[in-house]
């Protein structure tokens, strides 16, 4: 992730004009288009676009701007599947179902808006996995078991999976994806002159592209929002 974000500032930072005052816009969208493959609109329906959201703040309205940049770069209308992996918890804190709630009503409010066709988790026990099962109204399709926690999966949320026709599937990526103090050191490398520590990452999503006959990928990337505070 880090190579893949200092990979883009560079290159980017390199095209844009010098005498481009960066401190005055309020937005600056840092992409290389040429990295970048629009779905070609008559191959939508053998293509699967699904990703993995990971929220770096406590905003759950960041889940909107995802979805949003995500269907915007890749030129489609809407994702078939987001796994939300869950926020990060002040130390000391359980992850619990009342915390989840606001992230889950807004991948909630995305599906009914057909933004979204199935949503999952992330490293959800069998316990909290039926306590947002059984509230929700949009039921997750999916939970994924982070491989360094567990060799084999724990019985009591294989046979809750079974029973709720849930996909357990697996994955090993860090509890941290990206931390602020590793996305402003990317920055302060990557771009001249920029005030790295004014910035802060809001969210990161993972995309991947799969021709759903053949099983491959065929295009993945990152998208990631950050915020630059104004004081």
């Amino acid at each position: 992730v880090r190579d893949c974000i200092q990979k883009t500032l560079t290159e980017w930072s390199s095209k844009i004009g010098p005498d481009q005052n960066q401190e005055t816009l309020e937005v600056l969208e840092c992409s290389v288009a040429q990295a970048i493959e629009k779905i070609n609109p008559e191959e939508r329906d053998e293509l699967k676009v699904s990703a993995k959201l990971f929220i770096v703040g406590p905003n759950f309205s960041s889940i909107r701007d995802a979805v949003d940049l995500a269907c915007s770069a890749l030129g489609v209308a809407q994702l078939d599947s987001v796994i939300i992996a869950p926020p990060p918890v002040e130390d000391g804190t359980n992850l619990s179902l009342e915390y989840l709630q606001p992230y889950w009503k807004e991948l909630e409010n995305l599906v009914q808006n057909k933004k979204i066709v199935a949503i999952g988790t992330s490293d959800l026990d069998k316990t909290l996995l039926e306590e947002l099962y059984l509230w929700a109204q949009v039921k997750p399709s999916s939970n994924q078991v982070n491989l360094a926690s567990c060799c084999v999966m724990p019985p009591d949320l294989t046979a809750f999976a079974k029973e709720c026709d849930i996909q357990l599937l697996t994955h090993n990526d860090p509890k941290e994806l990206l931390c602020e103090a590793s996305f402003q050191e990317v920055l302060q490398e990557s771009i001249q002159n920029v005030k790295a520590n004014k910035w802060i990452p809001l969210w990161l999503l993972r995309y991947s592209v799969i021709v759903k006959s053949r099983g491959i990928i065929k295009s993945k990337g990152y998208i990631i929002q950050a915020k630059r505070n104004a004081s």
